[in-house]
């Protein structure tokens, strides 16, 4: 067992409860606070300590910083639907930037050095280029990205201020469950394509809506970059173990495979791990959602020793369809 412990924020919600399962397997004790609010206790591993509560609660975070050895705080804790934060922005300033910067001083006080944070493509609004590079012009189209653009502005400041390093982990659209069947994507009304998708193949939906037919891709339809949700958890024990090793050194890194699939490509994706055909209906584009969005993921396969192990569209559904079964047999 290694020492100290590690906080993770959002741990019992879909990305933050594969987190948790990467860390213990490498050997880390994890304590986890969530609010409960869109995570369930029952996806935090046993090993795994559960405190129940929000990031913003000064006081709990730092009770709970020091009496775990926290050494290092890896923060999912947030509200992530697009189109929700179009139309409720304050609800994504408070949950996002508002918690995040409480979450941040309690580090500080209580002298946690390491930060990684759960961060989004959506930071790059619609890119001139793809793939997008670390560099690339950061122009949220959206609240949810403005949101955590802002936070990620916040953690490069503090660390020119205080001992403290960060890794800004840039998202692309997370997919799939753990293979182990363990964890997977359980929020019901999920926005995720893939889960909407597996919804409707096993009966929980009648129909996939397509949004939007008219982007200036292969298809007409969004192209986006999917990164299986264990992979993406293993990026995160390799980041924190850089930024202990180089605790003078910051870094903001694409998480993505750096190829992209358009909606129908995905469908007919899940069309042929099921067997079946699912009912499309096409409808106009979502507001804040750009036409394609691919990762130039050059950067983290050259900075960590990390490499993608499920790096297949069919394996990434039939993962999350293993874990829809598995939902509905509990369910059941």
């Amino acid at each position: 067992m290694r020492e100290g412990s590690i906080l993770v924020t959002g741990g019992a919600g879909y990305i933050g409860s594969h987190a948790v399962l990467a860390l213990l397997d490498a050997g880390w004790r994890v304590v986890v606070i969530d609010n409960l609010v869109t995570g369930f206790d029952w996806a935090v591993d046993s090993r795994a300590t559960l405190v129940k509560g929000a990031i913003e609660d000064d006081a709990l975070v730092r009770a709970t910083m020091r009496d775990h050895d926290v050494r290092a705080v890896m923060h999912f804790a947030g509200s992530v639907v697009v189109p929700e934060s179009v139309s409720d922005p304050l609800k994504y300033y408070r949950n996002n930037t508002a918690a995040s910067r409480s979450l941040i001083e309690s580090a500080v006080v209580c002298g946690v050095k390491h930060f990684i944070f759960s961060s989004t493509a959506a930071t790059y609004g619609t890119p001139e280029i793809v793939p997008v590079a670390e560099d690339s012009p950061q122009v949220p189209i959206n609240p949810y990205g403005m949101s955590k653009l802002m936070t990620e502005t916040m953690l490069r400041d503090v660390a020119a201020a205080h001992r403290f390093n960060y890794c800004a982990l840039r998202y692309f659209n997370v997919a799939g469950a753990d293979p182990q069947g363990r964890s997977g994507q359980s929020t019901a009304g999920a926005t995720h394509l893939i889960k909407i998708a597996v919804e409707a193949a096993t009966g929980k939906r009648d129909h996939v809506s397509v949004f939007g037919t008219d982007y200036d891709t292969r298809d007409g339809t969004g192209v986006r970059d999917y990164i299986h949700v264990s992979d993406l958890a293993a990026a995160h024990v390799h980041a924190l173990d850089l930024l202990m090793a180089r605790p003078t050194e910051s870094h903001r890194m694409n998480c993505g495979y750096g190829r992209g699939y358009s909606v129908l490509e995905v469908l007919d994706a899940v069309d042929r791990v099921t067997n079946r055909k699912l009912d499309r209906r096409m409808g106009p584009r979502r507001a804040g959602d750009p036409g394609e969005l691919v990762a130039d993921n050059s950067r983290i396969l050259a900075t960590l020793p990390w490499r993608p192990q499920r790096d297949d569209l069919d394996l990434i559904v039939s993962d999350a369809l293993a874990w829809e079964r598995k939902l509905s047999e509990r369910d059941g």
